[in-house]
């Protein structure tokens, strides 16, 4: 095959060859593989960030702009933190597990931060916090060490684990949707990839 030229190259899509589409959430046996590996090299930081990723499901712009006092009452990480979303500029809720709660505090206190800190600080002098590149490489990191095919994650993984594993013990679309944030049932709809029957079958069980 002859090398492509000049306007040929500047032609070929940017996602040649690579998985695009929808990020696969991560099953209940992958996080623990995560976990345990993150916790076996007694890495502070990152077994932090992938707890709160997991349990917040936030987009990767607001999980990397969290600072301490977005989710710690003096001392204290706190058990449900408020934080407004950067896309849609409206309040989103979420847990904080008691699991997550205590590394997200030993990396606070190993770092010796401040309330007003990023929990994920950069060093790129001229970035406050982790940029999304560099949170996404860190994901793509956590799936590899596992044996999973990394083209098929991203930091979305992170967001709609927690979520599609709620989506598939209560089916309640609902919950989900205020849980990711969601203005719109459809959007929750399409971010979980539930088929359109499914959400009408639930829908037709539900009385009201």
């Amino acid at each position: 095959m002859e090398p492509l030229k000049g306007n040929e190259l500047q032609s070929v899509p940017w996602n040649k060859g690579r998985l695009t589409g929808q990020k696969s959430p991560l099953k209940l046996s992958e996080i623990w593989a995560i976990r345990t590996r993150l916790q076996l090299a007694a890495n502070v930081r990152e077994l932090a960030m992938f707890n709160l990723a997991i349990d917040s499901k936030l987009r990767a712009c607001d999980l990397m702009r969290l600072q301490v006092r977005d989710i710690c009452m003096g001392s204290r990480v706190v058990s449900r933190a408020t934080f407004m979303q950067k896309k849609t500029q409206r309040p989103v809720q979420f847990e904080i597990t008691e699991r997550t709660r205590a590394s997200v505090l030993d990396w606070i206190t190993a770092k010796g931060l401040k309330p007003a800190d990023y929990l994920f600080s950069s060093r790129v002098n001229d970035s406050p916090h982790l940029s999304t590149r560099q949170y996404a490489r860190i994901v793509h990191k956590w799936v590899a060490s596992i044996g999973l095919d990394d083209a098929a994650y991203g930091t979305h993984t992170m967001r709609r684990t927690k979520a599609s594993l709620i989506y598939r013990r209560t089916k309640n679309l609902r919950a989900v949707q205020l849980l990711l944030g969601h203005t719109k049932l459809e959007s929750t709809v399409r971010y979980l990839g539930v088929e359109v029957d499914d959400a009408l079958d639930m829908a037709e069980q539900t009385e009201v």
